[in-house]
């Protein structure tokens, strides 16, 4: 695993967060990074869309200028699989909406630092023939792995980590969210060798005060830039 200052040696941050599985705290984290690095939001696939959809919760959590806030390729009503949300969107059981087009999926090109999040897990379907851990091979960034810290953890974590090193992309570490679980955390960084950069506890309210505080507590900036 290429060490992060390598990469900032190139060029800004930008990186994609993925969750071991659903609502284990993505858009938190993204959040958190986003409001840290000063970075771009793009969440190009978006499934459900009560509450805005999560442009909509980073817009208003950190409200984020315009510019930052990239438009989603996809906005697909059902909070489902996208490649099963792309054929509901039709609204017609019997003629499915058209599946994903690869094509707008091409990473935006923007100055400065990114913050990409993808729509659940590593091998969601984003089609039948493309996974969304290939679409983030083909995005050549690297991942930082959202997980929950408690019971259940270790194997889809390990599960994860080894899909993403099977394919050759980088690890940039493991953030754990929910009450601190001390020998999961241990344990994944013996089992894995990729660090946990954070263990995000329980925030009894999600706000740039309180984001920024953890931003500080978990040492993010000297463990994401060096």
């Amino acid at each position: 695993m290429a060490p992060v200052q390598d990469r900032r040696a190139e060029a800004p941050l930008q990186l994609v967060v993925c969750g071991t599985d659903t609502d284990v705290g993505k858009t938190v984290v993204s959040a958190l990074l986003v409001q840290g690095l000063g970075a771009h939001y793009w969440k190009p696939v978006q499934c459900g869309l009560e509450g805005g959809g999560d442009s909509g919760r980073i817009r208003t959590l950190l409200d984020l200028p315009a510019e930052r806030l990239l438009p989603e390729a996809y906005r697909l009503t059902a909070p489902a699989s996208p490649h099963w949300a792309a054929e509901l969107e039709s609204g017609d059981p019997e003629r499915p909406g058209p599946p994903i087009d690869p094509a707008r999926l091409a990473l935006p090109a923007v100055a400065g630092p990114l913050v990409v999040e993808c729509a659940g897990g590593l091998l969601v379907p984003l089609r039948l023939d493309l996974l969304q851990i290939d679409q983030i091979r083909r995005w050549g960034l690297p991942v930082l792995l959202v997980a929950r810290s408690g019971l259940g953890t270790l194997n889809h974590t390990l599960l994860s980590v080894e899909a993403l090193r099977r394919r050759g992309i980088p690890l940039l570490g493991l953030v754990l969210n929910g009450p601190l679980h001390a020998n999961n955390t241990a344990t994944l960084e013996e089992l894995s060798g990729a660090p946990v950069l954070a263990c995000l506890p329980p925030l009894t309210a999600i706000n740039p005060a309180s984001l920024a505080e953890q931003w500080r507590r978990q040492n993010l900036a000297h463990k994401l830039l060096g």
